[in-house]
């Protein structure tokens, strides 16, 4: 359950909807991503307010696993997480690492790269604007060269049983000057044709 519904909110969503977690979101407002996983179903929506945090969660049937509080009233992020801890939940405070259970890290993903950013709790904003640098640092040809490793490496399973070997052949296709080209240019064909080349001169072993 995560009580608040501005963008900090949906942030710390993403590592939940990833979990395949059954979501309930609480707030008097949604900001624009929120109400389109509620619209996609991919999270429970509940548009109220809560004036007594202890009230709210002793009327909780069953009470959930984990309790996100992520208003902009730290206060209230306060009582959330003591009476959901009186009842044995989980609980992260947006505001207050102290009093959390688990840290959530801001998460790049950009293709299959997925890269967790943590401040320690100290500046949420800081740990998004260091996640979207890291974002922008990752490239085409980055995720094209993982590809090429991954079938690379399929192929090596197979065929050669030397670890050593296969390490030092992915090396030999991650360091190709050719390979590396032909992936800037989007040349895909050329630079799987350029690996092959250098997988077959590996003696199965």
């Amino acid at each position: 359950m995560i009580v608040g519904g501005g963008t900090e909110a949906h942030r710390k969503l993403q590592s939940m909807l990833n979990a395949n977690a059954k979501i309930w979101v609480i707030s008097r407002e949604f900001c624009t991503e929120i109400q389109q996983l509620g619209t996609e179903k991919q999270v429970a929506l509940l548009k109220t307010g809560i004036r007594d945090a202890q009230a709210f969660v002793d009327s909780l049937n069953p009470k959930p696993y984990i309790l996100l509080a992520a208003t902009n009233d730290p206060n209230l992020n306060t009582q959330l997480v003591k009476a959901a801890k009186y009842y044995g939940c989980m609980v992260y405070s947006i505001d207050n690492p102290d009093q959390s259970d688990f840290i959530l890290p801001a998460v790049a993903h950009v293709g299959d790269v997925k890269i967790a950013v943590s401040t320690s709790g100290k500046s949420p904003a800081m740990a998004h604007v260091l996640r979207e640098r890291i974002e922008n640092l990752i490239t085409k040809q980055d995720l094209h060269e993982i590809e090429l490793q991954a079938k690379a490496r399929a192929i090596l399973k197979a065929t050669v049983l030397d670890a050593k070997q296969r390490t030092k052949t992915l090396y030999d296709i991650l360091n190709s000057v050719e390979i590396k080209q032909a992936l800037s240019q989007g040349k895909l064909a050329e630079a799987e044709e350029l690996a092959m080349k250098l997988i077959q001169k590996v003696k199965p072993k």
